[in-house]
Formats: structure tokens, sequence, C-alpha cells
């Protein structure tokens, strides 16, 4: 697989007699990064448990490396250590089943944090932290594990405006580097239309559009995908941004 992070070819995965997804053809390149669109419910966290190797396929194939940083959607509260160690765990990999942390593993979550804005949370129980605060925590987990290919899932679902911009200068340095292909779900477009290069729409159980971010998040695939009416704009003149339109539940266009 020289130069390719990951690939399925015709996948489907299915709970009991119902597709989640099916005959998906994806690949994923170092120094690419690639978005998943997609309404509730339509598969996104499937499709992501499957790439990171989480979940069988039920059909096709699924191609990847062995190490994998990846960050879930829920994270648990209960986790009774300092945040340093949790990132450190990340090392595990590394480390050996038989093995302990020594100074550079430490070392390098303290990078880790710091390249997320997270040295502040070092030494704080993992527990004490908002969902927002756990999510730049685990995402440094994630960078400390060395992998080339990292995959996340709505990583910024429990973030505030400051730290959404965090995250995507974060996303958007790792793709320059050259060396990292990452994928992330996230039911915000703007984000896509910011920091991927491509873009995937789950517009149904077996129909995918898959291409350069800009060229598929038209404003008619855009309202077909969320069933609303979605217009892009530019910002001061240089900035795309992607407006929903909220109509009022009597289908009455607000004033």
């Amino acid at each position: 697989m020289t130069g390719l992070e990951i690939r399925l070819e015709d996948a489907g995965v299915r709970r009991g007699e119902r597709w989640i997804f099916r005959h998906l053809d994806l690949a994923l390149s170092a120094g690419r990064c690639l978005a998943v669109l997609g309404p509730n419910g339509r598969g996104k966290t499937t499709l992501i448990r499957a790439l990171a190797g989480l979940l069988p396929l039920a059909e096709g194939r699924r191609r990847a490396p062995a190490a994998i940083g990846y960050v879930s959607q829920s994270i648990g509260d209960t986790v009774p250590y300092r945040c340093i160690d949790v990132v450190v765990m990340g090392r595990a990999r590394r480390i050996g089943l038989f093995g302990a942390p020594n100074r550079a593993d430490y070392r390098a979550a303290e990078e880790a944090l710091a390249q997320v804005d997270g040295l502040r949370f070092a030494e704080r129980p993992f527990s004490r932290l908002s969902g927002g605060e756990r999510q730049i925590v685990m995402l440094a987990r994630a960078l400390v594990t060395g992998a080339d290919l990292l995959i996340l899932d709505e990583p910024a679902s429990a973030l505030d405006l400051a730290n959404q911009a965090l995250l995507l200068s974060v996303i958007e340095r790792l793709r320059r580097d050259g060396r990292h292909a990452i994928l992330f779900s996230t039911h915000l477009p703007q984000h896509a239309l910011c920091v991927a290069d491509e873009a995937l729409l789950m517009m149904g159980v077996e129909e995918h559009l898959h291409g350069a971010a800009d060229a598929v998040m038209t404003e008619a695939n855009l309202a077909r995908l969320y069933g609303i009416p979605i217009h892009r704009t530019r910002v001061a003149g240089q900035v795309e941004a992607v407006v929903p339109v909220f109509l009022p539940a009597d289908g009455v266009t607000a004033p």
C-alpha cells in the first residue's frame, strides 16, 4: 500500500437485516483530509468505526495500517486518571504489554497536549473536565500514538467556537505536514470547507457522493443531504461560509 493510508472497496455494514451502508468505495492517502457528512442516523459513526477496524464489514474489503489514532464521539467521564496519564496511554503500542511509560513517553504526551493547547489540563483529573475539554485531551492521545492515520468521530461536537477554531488549526497543520491522512465526521459543513480536501456525503444506504470538497458540497447537494435550504457565501470576500436557512414550523419565512 505504498503512499496509501486507508481504503474501502465495495464496503457494507449491516445490523441484522438492515443495511447501514453498502457499495462504498473510499481511498485516502497521506497529506489528505476527508470530511464525512450526513444527517443523524445516516451511518457516519458506523462508517468511522468500520474504518477504524472496530466494526467488521458485512461485505467488501478494508485495507489500513496497523496503527490508527482514533477519537470516538462518546468519551466516558469516570476515568480516574490525570489527563497527562490519559494521553500517555496512547503510547501503549510503543511501550508494550508489560512495559511502563518513561520520561520520553511523558515528554511526548506533553508535546501532544501543547499541540492542541491542552497543557493546562495535564495535572487535572480527566473526570473533572467538560465534554469539550475531554475531546481536546483525546485528540492529544491520538496524536501521541505517532500514527500517520487519524480518524475522528465528530471531534468538534462538544467544543465551543474558540476550541472549534483550535481544532481546525490543528487538523490543517497536520494535513500540511504531508505525513498524516486525516478523516473526520462532522455535522458542520463549514468545517469541511475550511480544512478538508475531500468530502463524502452520505445521501442514503447505497448513495454516496465523494470528491473534492468544494465540488461535492454544492448548495443543491447540501440541501438534499440535510433537507433544508443551504447557501454558500463569502464573508469579507475571503472566507467561504455555509448558511442553513431555518424556517418556522408553519413554513412562513421569518422577517
